[in-house]
């Protein structure tokens, strides 16, 4: 058994290690084979030369990350070991998508991640379909703040049909934004989550980034921009239609939806439903599938989902 030693300089150890030296013993853990003990500013590894090279490359990565934000946290650790074991097992390092603000590193966590992340990477147009808790919103923002940053567009832009799902939006004051504002709240999070605060305030006032009910795009003509429409299985088919024709030069667009939570009133048509029926086929369009698999919440949100697969409730039952 080998022994390598790596002494840690110009840390703070709590930020490093964690609390009682948690992200070493989840470090450990991922690694049972080998030894992996820290005391005061050295972590001593033993095991075999392989394992020693996987490990000292995993805490490269963490020091890496440290000096750049100042912190390390469990998920952090996960994401690392997560990178290596897809290296190992010949799928290649997922690919961090946006540097958070709080030191996260955003990627895809599961294959249709991925998948949905390289259709958006080959196509203009791409629909993202799955359950509530697959990432689809997440990721299809973080994919809109990359290529602001990257300046491969000139301006973000989120919307989502005005349709309640129970709630009555007639009682809720101020205008039709003001009073959609609420039911963006994952897109409001997800950008928390990837731009510091004052430059998202900038993006917002200066319509860099804008948020708006879907009724706000018609009669526009969406340019050089990135466009994500969200829950779009509440849309009807002229709505979705109206939407679709609004595609600009330079455009990027991602439709998410999710068919068991169709919330329009009676029996009217999804647009979404009928959409993927009349583009199946259509070049340069791409479609992502997400399923329970893909779930990154709770782990009781993929049980759920599963029980609710098999049960069709009469009012969110989606037209054929």
């Amino acid at each position: 058994m080998l022994e390598k030693i790596i002494i840690l300089e110009n840390v703070s150890l709590v930020d490093f290690l964690g609390v009682e030296n948690q992200n070493i013993k989840l470090l450990a853990t991922a690694f049972p084979e080998s030894k992996i003990i820290s005391r005061g500013n050295e972590i001593r590894i033993k095991g075999s030369a392989p394992q020693i090279l996987k490990i000292n490359e995993i805490l490269s990565s963490l020091l890496s990350h440290y000096h750049e934000y100042g912190k390390v946290t469990n998920e952090n650790v996960k994401d690392f070991v997560e990178n290596e074991e897809d290296t190992i097992n010949g799928k290649g390092t997922a690919k961090v998508l946006v540097h958070g603000t709080c030191g996260i590193h955003i990627a895809p966590k599961t294959a249709n991640q991925k998948k949905l992340v390289e259709a958006v990477e080959k196509n203009d147009l791409v629909f993202a379909i799955g359950p509530a808790g697959t990432g689809k919103t997440y990721i299809s923002v973080a994919l809109a703040v990359r290529a602001l940053k990257n300046k491969e567009v000139r301006k973000i832009i989120f919307t989502r049909p005005a349709v309640e799902a129970g709630e009555h939006l007639g009682f809720l004051p101020g205008d039709l934004k003001e009073k959609i504002d609420p039911y963006l709240r994952p897109i409001y999070d997800a950008l928390d989550d990837m731009i510091p605060t004052e430059k998202l305030k900038h993006y917002r006032e200066n319509r860099i980034i804008e948020i708006a009910p879907l009724a706000y795009m018609r009669g526009r003509t969406l340019n050089d921009a990135y466009v994500l429409l969200d829950e779009a299985q509440n849309t009807n088919p002229m709505q979705i239609k109206m939407f679709l024709t609004r595609m600009g030069p330079q455009s990027k667009v991602i439709i998410t939806g999710d068919r068991s939570q169709i919330d329009l009133p009676g029996k009217q048509t999804s647009g979404l439903i009928e959409t993927l029926k009349v583009l199946k086929g259509v070049n340069g369009i791409g479609f992502v599938e997400l399923d329970g698999r893909d779930v990154v919440r709770h782990k009781l949100v993929k049980a759920i989902i599963k029980a609710y697969e098999g049960y069709d409730l009469p009012s969110n039952k989606s037209p054929d």
